[in-house]
């Protein structure tokens, strides 16, 4: 089946069509009539462009029966270079692409036009007349993988490189797309085939009780060898994760202590209401901006205060919510006796999920007497002085976000697991390699070792495909992608 998008974001002044399947380019030679008289897209090599006119049937329907090449490039009497039967629409520049050598694997062709709508939307009823179908979200990065371009983890990486915002979110998706992710885990894979190999081999050999083809206490350093590796990419799940959706921070605080007005001077814009009356802010409101290369996400919440108010305290209950996902709060207050009070906050209870970094922060400085702005608080914990409003000591309160987000520098080689799915299959693949090591520690059975041993390639191979099949698992992966990608 042919397919046909956009693939450029509409409103520029040119977009790119895109065009794929056995019959890609023969579709388009039907409709194009070359700025070189005689010559036929038919006829071109891959990897050339070709500049001419994109013209299209006068009839709402091309009959598949009319060849196409006559059809677009009959010479009228007046010799205007079409036939009366079709009509031009634009000029363009047409890239050829001959399988194998394209992004998907098959023959393909980009349409290179003005970026008028009716243009594009004339050119995408040509193709469709002529024998393509509109292309669903992701289907030329899904047809790239079916057919062995990339594996499952790269064209991941595709949607990544598209919605990165910064540069270390960036460089992470260009390492998964090159592969370096999918080499790691070639390597982690090889040499958990070498050990099955040899457990499978003595299951072979199980008549003779006395015969070990694999050394245990080798076998049991090359399990822990692959144990830490697969230990340290789930790791790095946390700073992928911080990167590609934003550190969430949570500012959180009494009523009327500037919360809104620090969210807005730190977004450089009035996102939220600004008011002295108490109670002001009953919602949860979010935003992200990049300070020094990393994405925070800003989460300005309801004043914690007691309340009878029945939509004040659902904004006070999400709040709590809020508080549960955040990496970093900022305490704000505008009094610095209210450090001092225990903290309730409440923090996750989730095991795995660390406790946030804590922020104190004392606002409105200018409205204190210098000698009651304190450097620490009777915990002895710092506490940062600031004025939202008059823009004081802002820069240092970013500064002391960056520290506390504690993202290492992304290079451009490094493996950073940004994928929740990813991240789930190394889980899987962990828990599978403690069951064999906790096995050879007990000396169980080699059969069920191997069982064990397979388990944990077959969660590593989840992440670049080899195991996948489904189309049900493959159609939720790339429904996420954009139309014409």
């Amino acid at each position: 089946m042919n397919i046909c998008a956009l693939s450029t974001a509409k409103g520029g002044a040119i977009a790119v069509i895109r065009v794929s399947g056995p019959d890609a380019i023969s579709i388009v030679s039907g409709l194009f009539v070359s700025s070189r008289k005689g010559k036929s897209l038919n006829n071109a090599k891959g990897q050339t462009l070709h500049y001419g006119t994109f013209v299209a049937p006068k009839s709402p329907l091309c009959p598949l029966s009319v060849p196409r090449d006559s059809v677009a490039q009959s010479p009228s009497p007046k010799g205007d270079g079409w036939g009366e039967a079709s009509s031009p629409i634009d000029d363009v520049l047409v890239s050829v692409f001959r399988a194998p050598h394209s992004y998907t694997g098959e023959n393909a062709v980009e349409i290179s036009c003005h970026g008028s709508s009716y243009i594009i939307n004339s050119i995408l009823q040509a193709l469709i007349s002529s024998g393509c179908r509109q292309a669903q979200p992701g289907e030329f990065t899904q047809r790239a993988f079916l057919n062995g371009k990339m594996d499952l983890s790269q064209a991941e990486a595709v949607a990544d490189i598209i919605a990165s915002t910064n540069a270390a979110t960036h460089r992470m998706a260009m390492s998964q797309l090159r592969g370096n992710f999918s080499s790691e885990l070639a390597t982690l894979r090889e040499k958990l085939l070498h050990l099955t190999s040899l457990m499978e081999l003595e299951l072979d050999f199980s008549d003779h009780e006395d015969l070990e083809f694999a050394d245990r206490t080798e076998l049991l350093q090359i399990s822990h060898s692959i144990f830490d590796h697969i230990q340290h990419l789930s790791d790095s799940f946390k700073v992928g994760k911080a990167l590609k959706g934003g550190v969430p921070v949570a500012i959180v605080g009494k009523t009327n202590v500037g919360k809104s007005t620090l969210l807005n001077r730190l977004l450089h814009e009035d996102k939220a209401i600004v008011s002295d009356i108490h109670g002001t802010t009953r919602d949860v409101i979010e935003d992200t901006i990049n300070i020094r290369g990393i994405d925070f996400r800003f989460i300005d919440t309801a004043g914690l205060r007691q309340t009878e108010d029945k939509i004040e305290r659902i904004g006070i209950e999400r709040t709590h919510k809020k508080i549960q996902e955040a990496a970093i709060i900022i305490h704000l207050a505008d009094n610095p006796d209210d450090f001092n009070a225990p903290i309730t906050y409440p923090f996750p209870t989730n095991e795995s999920q660390s406790s946030p970094k804590i922020l104190r922060v004392l606002n409105k400085i200018d409205a204190l007497p210098s000698q009651s702005v304190p450097c620490d608080s009777a915990a002895g914990l710092p506490i940062l002085p600031i004025s939202a409003k008059q823009n004081i000591n802002i820069n240092r309160l970013e500064d002391a976000l960056v520290a506390a987000a504690d993202i290492p520098e992304i290079k451009e080689n490094d493996i950073i697991v940004t994928s929740a799915r990813h991240y789930e299959a190394l889980i899987k693949a962990q828990e599978a390699l403690q069951r064999v090591l906790d096995g050879m520690n007990i000396g169980i059975p080699t059969d069920l070792l191997s069982e064990d041993l397979r388990q944990c390639l077959t969660h590593l191979a989840d992440i670049t495909g080899g195991q996948i099949s489904t189309n049900e698992v493959l159609s939720n992966i790339f429904s996420h992608f954009c139309i014409g990608k």
